[in-house]
């Protein structure tokens, strides 16, 4: 995948994350945003998280404007 179509992925998912924020909530280790059903994050482990919907707005307007910056559990092995 090219670093265009990565961020067009990644505008489009953040499109749909600020539609419903009330689904999702911000990891406070890293910064991703996850599912509000989870318990840990799937990136960092963490489970301190902020479910303020403004926050998770906010953090997917950031998140769907630039590449990747993490590796995903799934590349690491």
């Amino acid at each position: 995948m090219s670093n265009n179509e990565s961020l067009a992925a990644r505008a489009e998912r953040a499109a749909q994350i600020i539609q419903q924020p009330e689904l999702y909530k911000v990891c406070e280790g890293c910064e991703s945003i996850v599912l509000r059903e989870a318990v840990t994050c799937p990136n960092c482990h963490g489970y301190r998280f902020d479910d303020d919907e403004e926050r998770v707005k906010t953090q997917a307007d950031i998140l769907g404007k630039r590449l990747p910056t993490s590796v995903p559990p799934s590349e690491l092995t």
